[in-house]
């Protein structure tokens, strides 16, 4: 509730105190409530409700003999009105408002299930102007339905449309370099093909770990495993297998174990060889240093695009299919790399040395005796 100043006075946020019968077609700066006695309690009139000559004798009940008024010019706007121009322009795809304003605040929902995106740059130059601002949980956080990923508002009680202007030019800038400030974008369901390699695990010599921990990860996308293969240390074995997961009707290549600089380890020579483009070898994460990404071209999802690109249809497949090759710490290590890659892999996103790089701030996992992952600072 804002403080009213003297009687007549003007506060810096552009309200003001005037006789209840001069209040009339008035906007009001805060709440009244009202409190009849073993009957109700609670708001007899919101926050900028414009005064009518019906109102008078109700708020004359309610004792009020002056109120603390709005004066709103052209070149101002009210925050609640300000909110809901900030919410609009600040969200993409799978986002919505939820409700309506309050106080001049409103909340940004996820509209499915998925991966919230977060544009950092324009979301700091937006904070920037002081006068508006807009908090968000972390990008490239998989949401459900429903639930609140942003927060906005005008902070004064009366604001500037110069300021609303400037924050609205910030979020249609990022919209036009590519993506809004806010989106959350659904993730595919994959059909995962899976080929596990090494002498040792292939030969029988130890029990393998990595099938287990694939599958659920993959499950729990929603995907579905095709096809789970075992091969030795020999490249031409291990690009046969990924050429029959392909044909299989794959979408999504995973290898397992070597991915290290030993003379044994030619799971990457395979993966050239089976034509993969794109291919980063790296990233700034433990662990998880040694994972690999890259992209197969599926030609008949490519001649399919071009003809549905004819016809002005979107087609929801990539001619890409990316491969992602995991370290044995995989096998070890209950999060990983791959917890972090996955979501955005299926959410269409290209992932190249850039994103691998960017990782590093907040890739060390600490390894919690009792992991709470996503609830934790790994890859935020």
């Amino acid at each position: 509730m804002c403080t009213a100043p003297g009687a007549g006075g003007r506060d810096a946020q552009g309200g003001r105190t005037v006789p209840l019968t001069e209040a009339v077609g008035m906007v009001l700066a805060h709440d009244i409530t009202e409190v009849r006695k073993d009957e109700f309690k609670g708001r007899a009139f919101k926050k900028g409700h414009v005064v009518r000559v019906e109102d008078i004798t109700h708020l004359q009940r309610l004792g009020k003999e002056h109120l603390f008024v709005l004066s709103i010019g052209p070149s101002e706007m009210h925050e609640d009105d300000a909110a809901a121009t900030l919410a609009t322009a600040l969200m993409g795809k799978g986002v919505r408002i939820e409700g309506e304003p309050r106080e001049g605040k409103i909340n940004i929902v996820a509209d499915c299930d998925g991966l919230l995106t977060v544009d950092h740059g324009a979301l700091l130059s937006f904070n920037m102007l002081g006068e508006v601002m807009c908090a968000t949980r972390h990008g490239n956080s998989v949401v459900k339905k429903d639930r609140v990923v942003a927060g906005t508002r005008a902070i004064p009680l009366v604001i500037k449309r110069q300021v609303i202007d400037e924050a609205v030019r910030i979020c249609e800038n990022a919209r036009q370099a590519g993506r809004a400030v806010i989106e959350v974008r659904e993730m595919r369901r994959p059909k995962a093909g899976v080929v596990i390699t090494g002498n040792e695990v292939y030969h029988g010599r130890i029990k393998d770990a990595f099938a287990p921990v694939i599958s659920r990860k993959i499950e729990a996308t929603g995907g579905e495993i095709v096809g789970v293969y075992y091969a030795p240390d020999d490249a031409a074995v291990i690009e046969q297998r990924l050429r029959e997961l392909l044909n299989a009707g794959a979408d999504l290549l995973i290898t397992t174990g070597g991915m290290s600089v030993d003379p044994d380890d030619v799971t990457r020579f395979a993966i050239d060889r089976l034509g993969a483009v794109d291919v980063t070898y790296g990233a700034a994460v433990l662990p998880g240093a040694m994972f690999l990404v890259g992209y197969i071209e599926n030609a008949e999802w490519r001649m399919r695009n071009e003809e549905l690109k004819k016809t002005r249809i979107q087609d929801a497949h990539s001619a890409l299919i990316p491969i992602l090759g995991i370290p044995a710490c995989g096998m070890y290590h209950a999060i990983t790399v791959l917890d972090l890659i996955l979501p955005r892999v299926l959410a269409g996103e290209k992932i190249g040395r850039r994103e691998l790089a960017e990782l590093g701030h907040g890739g060390l996992c600490l390894h919690c005796k009792d992991c709470r992952y996503p609830v934790c600072p790994f890859g935020k």
